[in-house]
């Protein structure tokens, strides 16, 4: 991807990238999209982001992996399912070369919605 580009919208984002990496990238987003059906697709921090009472998820490209920032909470959530890829506080690493585990990412997608909800909802009962 080329560097000091910004971008606007996430086919412009994804447009940046070789086919076969385009094709799991728009894997990645239509799964985000069916488990998150409300939530806005915007560009955050320069990748594709989902907002919902908040943020959501991103996700990003990388030579050899597709990055998926679920948030600490949805690492925590799924932390033994997610035990088999390389990942940190916030993210996980998803090798390109493997096929994208798109029904865990359906289920942090989901739990990430509820999560949300249920924030928003404290918050308006203060």
């Amino acid at each position: 991807m080329e560097t000091g580009i910004k971008f606007k919208t996430v086919d412009e984002y994804i447009g940046t990238f070789p086919v076969a990496t385009k094709k799991i990238m728009q894997q990645v987003r239509k799964t985000i999209i069916d488990a998150a059906p409300e939530a806005e697709e915007v560009i955050s921090y320069n990748m594709p982001a989902y907002k919902q009472e908040g943020m959501l998820v991103f996700f990003a490209a990388y030579k050899e992996h597709i990055g998926f920032y679920p948030t600490p909470g949805g690492i925590e959530a799924f932390k033994k399912e997610l035990s088999v890829y390389n990942s940190a506080k916030g993210s996980v690493q998803f090798p390109i070369d493997t096929p994208m585990p798109l029904a865990l990412i359906t289920k942090i997608v989901k739990y990430r919605v509820k999560e949300n909800q249920e924030k928003a909802s404290l918050k308006k009962k203060k």
